[in-house]
């Protein structure tokens, strides 16, 4: 395990920047850095089903960089700005 100076783990880091080489996936977290989004409505912003996004959602929630809340029945993306830090600091 390597730890780098922003502490991000090296698997970590890996899977953030795997999980941002995708376009839709960099602008749903765009969009979520913005304010809090559900997936449903995340999905009326792209042509493309639900499921689609939800699987896009679950490939940034799984690098850290999302994370779900459950509100009544919708669940809400909010980001983990430490993360994104983290992986901005890699680059600088």
């Amino acid at each position: 395990m390597v730890v780098g100076r922003t502490g991000l783990r090296e698997e970590h880091a890996d899977r953030v920047f795997r999980a941002l080489a995708d376009p839709t996936r960099r602008d749903v977290l765009r969009r979520a850095m913005q304010g809090t989004l559900s997936v449903s409505g995340l999905a009326r912003l792209y042509p493309m089903s639900t499921t689609a996004v939800q699987k896009h959602v679950a490939v940034l929630e799984d690098a850290g960089l999302v994370h779900l809340t459950r509100h009544g029945r919708e669940q809400l993306v909010k980001t983990e700005i430490d993360t994104i830090a983290k992986a901005q600091a890699l680059l600088a």
